[in-house]
């Protein structure tokens, strides 16, 4: 079979293009009068409004259904309107919603989190956003440390605020300068495009620790306060990297004097089979960033580091890592119900038997898409690399792909298709008729936009 994919340059869309229903449009039309531009692309290029959720399934104000492969980007962990979930956070909100006193709920909470926590990492401080808890991390580090430099990677993503968005690894930052001095990006070892041009990936994870080693003495000062990686790089198309890197890069800190930070804000509580991702390569980070799924929505990130580094000043001071939002009684209540039932229904295991399946269901159809350059992933955490060619490895163009999120709608599929690597994160209470209709929408609509 060729690898070679053909692309008409016809087309520019579907051959019948995708539209919203009509309740949809208006809505959507009326809100872009007030609202600032900037949403989300999944948003902008749909045009959907959704009315309600039940597991897995989506529907819109018109009454269209749609399987869910995003999960609000990792987010519904255990999908919409979970009974257990809806009702701890009903009973929570009759009683108190807001405060930093001590409560039940949050008390339940870190006693359950840190029963399943890596190592020693046994003291959580709470926010409300992922740049937020980054952020912290990273005065954490230097309140730890003494030192004020931080080294992130290519593709990485660890939030849009000042003091982390020279962390970004892409183009998102151009424009927006300058940057927070003291931050510096090195590659990132990616198997399928090794940012050196390497063949193989342990050689690929090795000459990028030779990069990170030399960037570390030629362009720093010598004061590292942290190492901070995504275990999966999740916005650079669930990248992922090579086998023996992030070990590297713990020892690497630690020659240094430096910390190493776990981004888990996508790869964390169940989503890659494992409850954190670092579990994958055994790992013990020194702090571990927290967010997404851990709430199921509910908006509130997390530090979590271990009794020794948590007592560093300025950081341990009183207020120096508080949060007016984050661990307050109603975002406990959302964790707490969250954890208790990802643990009581044994999703972590059903997301590493699922994505598994899901996984070589995906493999097959790269044997019949010719499109599909790469197929990579952990549990429910999936990546699949569009490409012209497999030879040259030459990603699809974006017309492409935007026409390939249109047809995903048309069939009723939401997915993260719409440019670059395809990212597969379904709620980790999918079942596996639903996983299998999923997959099929997506053939179907790879087939209509490559002819295979």
């Amino acid at each position: 079979m060729t690898s070679k994919l053909s692309i008409p340059h016809s087309i520019t869309q579907s051959p019948v293009a995708w539209a919203a229903g009509p309740k949809s449009s208006r809505l959507f039309q009326e809100e872009q009068e007030h609202i600032a531009p900037g949403l989300q692309s999944i948003a902008l290029f749909s045009k959907i409004a959704i009315d309600h959720g039940c597991g897995a399934m989506l529907t819109d104000v018109d009454g269209r259904e749609y399987i869910d492969f995003i999960a609000g980007i990792g987010v519904a962990s255990l999908g919409h309107a979970h009974p257990r979930y809806v009702q701890a956070l009903q009973e929570q909100v009759a009683k108190i919603s807001v405060g930093s006193f001590t409560s039940e709920a949050r008390l339940s909470w870190l006693k359950l989190l840190h029963s399943v926590t890596p190592g020693n990492l046994k003291r959580t401080q709470l926010y409300s956003s992922g740049a937020e808890a980054v952020e912290s991390a990273i005065r954490l580090a230097k309140s730890h440390t003494g030192h004020f430099e931080v080294i992130g990677f290519w593709g990485g993503f660890h939030g849009k605020t000042g003091g982390v968005l020279g962390l970004l690894g892409d183009e998102f930052k151009k424009d927006l300068g300058p940057l927070m001095p003291g931050l510096y990006l090195a590659p990132y070892p990616n198997p399928y495009r090794c940012p050196l041009g390497t063949k193989q990936a342990h050689d690929c994870a090795s000459h990028c620790l030779d990069f990170l080693r030399q960037l570390i003495r030629r362009s720093t000062t010598g004061r590292l306060a942290a190492i901070i990686a995504e275990p999966i790089q999740g916005t650079a198309g669930n990248v992922i990297p090579s086998p023996g890197f992030l070990k590297g890069l713990v020892q690497m800190a630690h020659e240094h004097g430096a910390l190493f930070i776990c981004d888990e804000m996508i790869t964390g509580f169940g989503r890659t089979g494992k409850m954190f991702g670092c579990q994958h390569e055994e790992i013990v980070p020194d702090i571990l960033t927290i967010g997404k799924g851990m709430a199921c929505g509910f908006p509130v990130s997390g530090v979590i580091t271990t009794s020794e580094i948590a007592q560093a000043k300025p950081w341990a001071l009183p207020s120096g890592s508080s949060s007016s939002y984050g661990g307050n009684p109603l975002a406990a209540a959302a964790c707490y119900a969250a954890l208790q039932t990802l643990v009581e229904e044994r999703l972590v295991e059903y997301s590493q038997e699922l994505g598994t399946w899901m996984l070589g269901r995906l493999k097959e159809m790269q044997h019949r898409i010719p499109c599909i350059g790469d197929v990579r992933g952990r549990g429910l955490l999936m990546g699949v690399e569009l490409v012209q060619d497999r030879e040259t490895r030459e990603p699809l163009p974006k017309n492409i792909t935007r026409s390939l999120f249109e047809e995903c709608l048309k069939r009723g599929l939401l997915s993260m298709c719409y440019s670059g690597p395809i990212r597969i994160n379904p709620p980790l209470t999918i079942t596996k008729s639903q996983a299998e209709e999923g997959l099929g929408k997506l053939e179907e609509a790879l087939k209509a936009v490559s002819r295979a």
